[in-house]
């Protein structure tokens, strides 16, 4: 089996890179707790280039507008058409904000409408359990962006099989911690992080 490579989509316009701890952490976590065979590093890809298609993971995120461009759609919906995973996640945490105005307008223009994902998902027991759904996060509970704590994730859907995921949570921020500091918690945030990957490779 092919290494997993944590692989963050680089896109023209807004901030792409804005979270560029995270795929460290995921990468540690996915260490720690599974046997997948895992790249060292994280790798970071145009969307409008041919080594997105090497890859069944793609992450990304962002503060600021989004508007992609003509050959990152076509490669976008190319790659989910052939299977692969996207996972977004806003890194605002904010319904009001503009990269989730934006975004969220390129993934319906691209897929159709993004749809409430139910908590009971296979998503949410794919490693470990979360009976609840999405795990809220820190910037949520402390009032940070939107002031709400966002019960559902969104996706888009074929016959229950997520093929593109869709957070408001901010996760973003979540996983930006260096690892040492996440081990000093009580509960390890990047956890569902682990449980997004593995539902990805084994969907």
């Amino acid at each position: 089996m092919k290494p997993f490579a944590f692989c963050t989509g680089m896109y023209a316009s807004g901030d792409w890179e804005s979270a560029p701890q995270v795929p460290a952490n995921i990468i540690d976590s996915l260490a720690r707790y599974t046997t997948l065979p895992l790249a060292p590093a994280g790798v970071n890809v145009p969307l409008d280039s041919d080594a997105l298609f090497e890859h069944p993971f793609v992450f990304l995120t962002g503060h600021l507008p989004v508007f992609f461009t003509a050959n990152e759609r076509r490669n976008l919906a190319r790659f989910v058409e052939r299977g692969g995973f996207l996972f977004v996640d806003d890194h605002n945490h904010d319904i009001d904000g503009v990269f989730h105005r934006t975004m969220t307008d390129e993934l319906a223009r691209l897929f159709g409408p993004l749809r409430l994902v139910p908590n009971d998902h296979a998503l949410y027991r794919a490693f470990f359990q979360f009976r609840d759904g999405p795990p809220a996060t820190s910037h949520e509970m402390n009032g940070w962006g939107d002031n709400l704590v966002h019960q559902h994730l969104t996706a888009v859907m074929r016959d229950g099989r997520i093929d593109v995921l869709y957070s408001n949570k901010d996760y973003s921020s979540e996983w930006s911690m260096h690892p040492d500091t996440k081990r000093m918690m009580q509960v390890d945030p990047t956890r569902f992080g682990v449980n997004v990957v593995v539902y990805a490779l084994t969907r």
